[in-house]
């Protein structure tokens, strides 16, 4: 449950937020608490890896993180940069199709030995943009009879019809797809023009959800869960475009109660 804050922290947190989203590539000079939190403590409730988007490390994925732990997070949280550390190469980051496996098996790795230190407590990810499409191939990773408990995508640059069946069957909950048809420069014409993480040209899932037989299927059965974008989240300072759904409240209030419902519920 997410502590409760005044009405003038919650204001100062969405104003300061967004003033750190005007400089964002600075974020990458962020280090220590702010890029993540794994006391002891915190890995013995869980552990949630935060997937950058393709820009790498950044003000944006450190305003996931606080806004996780506002949101009342347990576990330990932390910012992965999955990419090659060079901000020029984001163009490989979202189309290296074989490096990105190359990675998302070595965090399944590391998945795999937290949780055999570890045994049952929560592991989540949630990823921003090209981390989104990450998370699928990490999880699709996972050796045969391990699961994660869930996934959550923010504005993911995957395509509509991406399989996503693979990682569906490890994953203990759902996997959730937060989109927005307000995302149109870089979800619509941005992955036109230069594809998305599994390599289709149009339109991604992070602006017009997850479609076809699969997605469908899985939403029916309640393993997807797909959530577009509203006009009441403007007022946790999420106007639908590419940043909004990684503003520390909108995470705080929205994609943080996802998590902590699950370590409330893990076994001691």
């Amino acid at each position: 449950m997410s502590p409760p804050v005044s009405a003038w922290v919650r204001l100062w947190r969405g104003i300061a937020c967004w003033g750190t989203f005007l400089i964002t590539p600075l974020g990458w000079f962020c280090y220590g608490r702010l890029i993540r939190r794994t006391e002891p403590a915190r890995l013995n409730q869980g552990l949630v890896l935060v997937l950058t988007g393709i820009e790498g490390r950044s003000f944006l994925n450190v305003s996931l993180l606080a806004g996780l732990i506002d949101g009342g997070v347990r576990s330990a949280v932390e910012i992965v940069d999955w990419t090659t550390g060079n901000k020029l190469l984001f163009l490989l980051h979202l189309r290296g199709l074989s490096r990105n496996t190359r990675v998302a098996q070595d965090l399944a790795v590391r998945i795999v030995d937290y949780q055999n230190l570890h045994p049952g407590r929560p592991v989540w990810l949630v990823g921003h943009s090209g981390g989104g499409g990450l998370s699928l191939l990490v999880a699709s990773a996972l050796p045969e009879g391990r699961k994660i408990t869930g996934i959550v995508m923010l504005a993911t640059a995957v395509s509509p019809a991406a399989d996503i069946q693979s990682a569906l069957d490890r994953v203990e909950t759902s996997i959730w797809n937060f989109y927005s048809w307000f995302d149109a420069f870089f979800l619509i014409f941005g992955t036109t023009v230069a594809g998305t993480v599994d390599g289709r040209h149009g339109p991604a899932a992070g602006a017009i959800g997850l479609r076809g037989h699969q997605a469908m299927q899985a939403m029916a059965d309640g393993r997807l869960i797909q959530v577009g974008w509203s006009w009441r989240m403007l007022r946790q300072f999420n106007p639908g475009e590419h940043f909004g759904c990684v503003h520390r409240v909108f995470v705080a209030e929205e994609i943080a109660p996802l998590i902590t419902v699950k370590e409330g519920g893990t076994d001691r």
